[in-house]
């Protein structure tokens, strides 16, 4: 059997993913009233009078919810709700096997921008974070920014956030084994929620000359700094009515190309037009933008993937777990710029600069330092930075 003959087979087997565990036994009548009525009663009247006791009394404590309403999964598109259950049922997975954070998936049948915002709003008083997957682009920007600003919780688009953290560390890492610095010009191809995310926490830590194409050309050539970039993300579908060069013409005397595309559309020759020791990231799923064979024949520095089969695997299951522990430790209300740039400088220590070499940039999601390492500095980050429930 193949490997998608094989996750059938599990998948039917298991008959899902996750189940719910119970952390006491309900065996005598004297644990059904404390677990149940009457003693129950309690907690209800504490909490309503101080609503932060849910903290303490209940799984908000450490318990996301994976909202996903299947307009953008993984390299599948839009498949609806239903359809979606499966991944959102393997983040939930992930969050307890990475993280030990409880997670449920949320699966929307709408993709109503503002349905699905008081969909959510309303449902988050028993949920510690909001982990927002496979919404597509540009949509996913309005509905996490509408809810961060609406709920006291974190609300965290992983497919935006978390691919972005492990880019960012990855491209640190990457450029101290080619010794170049950040004067280096980054070609970015697709600016779907990642490929935007991607290059606005690139420009956050202090990137700034980018070539930004999509799957018609440039978009975009020139310095980049925040105000710049936040104008470009609320002119993005303007902007990529007016395409100009193409992709082949962007990568001349280029450093670094970062794909999140499509398979297979970064070819020998445009690779030639970068500068030496060219890094690229082709993280298109589950076939990158050029073959890591390829690659090597072309003679890239630095070749990375979303694939696990390959090294230098840019995956954002090295981030969420430990993002959420780490907020849900801190009782965070947000997830802010500062916290997202201090996770990606603890995957980058992680790796000693001894470590490092072209297939060793980013660390294993196996790694068991990972997670412990991004929740302690998204904590102490949040805390220094006041994003935490007073």
């Amino acid at each position: 059997m193949n490997v998608y003959e094989e996750a059938i087979k599990l998948h039917k087997k298991l008959g899902g993913k996750i189940d719910i565990s119970l952390k006491a036994n309900i065996d005598t009548k004297e644990q059904l009233s404390l677990l149940y009525s009457p003693g129950v009663a309690q907690p209800c009247l504490e909490i309503a009078e101080n609503n932060e006791l849910a903290y303490d009394y209940t799984i908000k404590n450490n318990m996301i919810a994976v909202v996903s309403d299947g307009s953008a999964v993984l390299g599948l598109g839009n498949i609806g709700g239903s359809a979606s259950i499966p991944v959102m049922e393997g983040k939930a997975a992930l969050f307890k096997a990475f993280g030990d954070v409880n997670a449920f998936p949320i699966c929307l049948d709408t993709q109503d921008d503002e349905e699905i915002i008081n969909i959510v709003k309303n449902i988050a008083p028993v949920f510690g974070g909001i982990n927002l997957e496979d919404i597509s682009a540009p949509r996913c920007f309005y509905i996490e920014e509408k809810l961060s600003n609406m709920l006291d919780i974190p609300v965290f688009h992983d497919d935006q956030h978390g691919t972005a953290i492990v880019c960012l560390a990855g491209l640190i890492n990457a450029l101290k084994v080619v010794k170049k610095d950040n004067n280096i010009k980054i070609v970015v191809n697709g600016l779907g929620s990642a490929g935007v995310a991607i290059t606005k926490l690139l420009v956050e830590y202090g990137f700034s000359n980018f070539s930004l194409c999509d799957i018609n050309g440039e978009i975009f050539s020139g310095k980049l700094d925040e105000t710049k970039m936040n104008d470009l993300v609320k002119n993005l579908n303007e902007l990529k009515q007016n395409n100009g060069n193409s992709l082949s013409s962007a990568l001349e005397n280029a450093d670094v190309f970062i794909g999140v595309s499509a398979a297979n559309i970064l070819t020998k020759e445009m690779v030639a037009k970068m500068n030496n020791n060219p890094i690229i990231f082709a993280m298109a799923n589950p076939n990158p933008e050029i073959s890591y064979d390829l690659a090597r024949e072309c003679e890239v520095a630095i070749m990375a993937t979303g694939r696990s089969d390959y090294p230098n695997q840019i995956n954002n299951v090295l981030v969420f777990p430990g993002v959420f522990k780490g907020a849900l430790s801190a009782k965070a209300t947000k997830i802010n710029k500062e916290m997202k740039l201090a996770a990606a400088m603890a995957l980058v220590d992680i790796i000693s600069d001894e470590e490092l070499n072209s297939e060793y940039i980013i660390p294993s999601p196996f790694d068991k330092r990972v997670v412990d390492k991004i929740s302690e500095a998204i904590k102490n980050t949040a805390i220094a930075t006041g994003v935490v429930r007073k």
